[in-house]
């Protein structure tokens, strides 16, 4: 079908390879190459079709934005105007990046304006939510680590996008991987002194952005870096909740979103989600970086009570010195933990982290030694450095017994040598944690969390590890032959001498020079759903 760009045609379809409308008489063939085929929307400045290029080999198909807007007034033309040579100067600027479509042209024909840029095939997160429901935490975890550097790399050209939200995020077919769309409410902080000098356009007297997920500085026309970061977090919401800002009740007092209500994720992200969503620029995130390095402070500090310092009935405060000042922090109330009190505890985390490294191979002996208990757990003293902690151990039994009691998380706890064939840990988090030479052959472990998690030799073989996140873990010399890791998060794990024969990697997140240090076959299906070498 060959679709005419006439805006008052009454009939736009037309029968393929046609010249002219039917309807109108408009020629049809756009630039004497591209082929209109069908219209995809209109928004309050363009409407957005999909063409075919005939110029080229194959006709690739693309998509092409008409500037089309709403009014017909002087100042609002000249708004469009502005916001259509914004989005081919951003894309232009910025599309070289594989998370952003390529601007392919840009050109006035007939007294029209056209944008065309790459079609990108796939379902946006706004229709995947609505056909496969919401979220897991580990779900949007793994939507965050993929998002946030795009975002940084964004802002690092000086450019604000202003409009992200589920609509302009769409999972690319071809490798499941997040594109953003939609650069034409951007704001390019280069040209902002000289509009200053010049005066004021026609887009200094409008809001851009989408109520709801805009904060309020930029529905007041003052957008700053962070004004994405809060974005974001609306995002993060409506993936958990599948409710979009609109549907949600706001604190009176406060301006507040109210969601915490809804979801049931760990205190940890729940705190990283709330500073997203400050409503006070000051307090928010101010960055993507902070916000990474606010989510790696992991294992979640109720994993870190529990753990790390064992707090007593009696309140932290009655504790013995021996203990550090961080763990202080966990005697605030349970409605959360201020941002200084997090940077501390992070600090306690990653001192934590080196100790347990320390200690791996003496634990792991006692554990394998350990016999089972009435609780199914046992205590064991060891010298950590310089201070004696405890750390808590579970053995087989007690492990299957906790999960089934409805406790999930494992984080920083070492299992390692522990024989569990076949048994289901789905949705579980055994972030930081020790699993070297662990049995998991034919286990559940949809959806767990195994970030930065040591599984050196552990048998995962047939394990079902969908979805998993798995990001900078330790696989070294692990056998995953018939592993299912469809859709999993392997960014910066270590798979050195892994073994992936006939293991099933469709949609994962892993690059081609980690699956170079793996051990794979041509029953090996790769990424792309192909099968064969890699």
């Amino acid at each position: 079908m060959s679709y005419c760009l006439n805006p008052t045609c009454p009939n736009p379809e037309n029968p393929a390879f046609s010249e002219r409308c039917q309807s109108c008489g408009s020629r049809l063939m756009l630039r004497d190459r591209y082929r209109v085929q069908k219209a995809l929307g209109q928004g309050g400045f363009g409407a957005t079709f999909i063409a075919l290029d005939e110029s080229l080999p194959g006709e690739p198909t693309c998509v092409i934005k008409q500037l089309r807007p709403s009014g017909t007034a002087p100042h609002v033309l000249q708004m469009a105007r502005e916001l259509f040579e914004r989005e081919a100067m951003t894309l232009g600027k910025i599309g070289n990046h594989p998370q952003v479509p390529r601007l392919l042209d840009f050109f006035e024909d007939r007294e029209q304006f056209y944008l065309v840029q790459e079609y990108i095939s796939g379902a946006t997160l706004q229709q995947e939510v609505k056909a496969q429901g919401v979220f897991s935490e580990a779900g949007v975890k793994q939507f965050l680590s993929e998002v946030l550097p795009l975002l940084q790399y964004i802002h690092e050209q000086k450019v604000i996008h202003r409009d992200i939200k589920p609509a302009n995020l769409i999972r690319r077919a071809q490798d499941s991987r997040l594109v953003l769309i939609d650069f034409g409410a951007v704001k390019n902080q280069v040209s902002q002194t000289a509009a200053l000098q010049s005066g004021q356009t026609a887009l200094t007297a409008y809001a851009i952005g989408t109520p709801g997920f805009a904060p309020p500085e930029q529905m007041a026309m003052r957008p700053v870096y962070s004004s994405d970061i809060y974005a974001l977090g609306v995002t993060c919401i409506y993936l958990l909740t599948g409710k979009s800002p609109k549907d949600l009740d706001y604190n009176p007092t406060t301006g507040e979103m109210m969601w915490e209500h809804l979801v049931q994720i760990s205190p940890h992200l729940s705190d990283v989600l709330r500073k997203m969503l400050d409503v006070s620029v000051r307090n928010r995130y101010q960055s993507s970086p902070d916000v990474l390095r606010a989510l790696e402070m992991e294992p979640y500090l109720d994993s870190l009570a529990q753990s790390l310092v064992s707090r007593p009935a009696g309140g932290i405060k009655d504790r013995s010195s021996r203990f550090d000042d961080s763990a202080a922090l966990l005697s605030n109330s349970s409605s959360g933990y201020s941002s200084a009190g997090v940077a501390q505890v992070a600090a306690a985390i990653r001192e934590r982290r080196a100790k347990v490294a320390q200690a791996t191979s003496a634990t792991a002996h006692k554990l394998a030694t350990a016999k089972s208990s009435g609780s199914g757990t046992m205590n064991t003293s060891s010298s950590l450095g310089s201070k004696s902690q405890v750390t808590r151990l579970f053995n087989t039994e007690g492990l299957r017994a906790a999960y089934t009691k409805g406790r999930r998380d494992f984080a920083l706890h070492n299992l390692s040598l522990l024989n569990l064939v076949g048994i289901d840990l789905s949705g579980a988090s055994f972030h930081s944690g020790v699993l070297e030479r662990a049995n998991l052959s034919g286990a559940n472990l949809h959806n767990s969390d195994f970030g930065r998690a040591s599984l050196n030799r552990a048998n995962l073989r047939d394990a079902n590890m969908s979805k998993a996140y798995l990001s900078h873990a330790d696989l070294e010399g692990a056998d995953l032959r018939g592993a299912d890791l469809s859709y999993a998060y392997l960014n910066n794990a270590n798979l050195r001498g892994a073994n992936l024969c006939g293991a099933n990697l469709t949609g994962a997140k892993v690059s081609d020079d980690q699956l170079a240090l793996a051990k794979t076959n041509w029953m090996t299906v790769r990424p792309s759903g192909k099968r064969g070498l890699l």
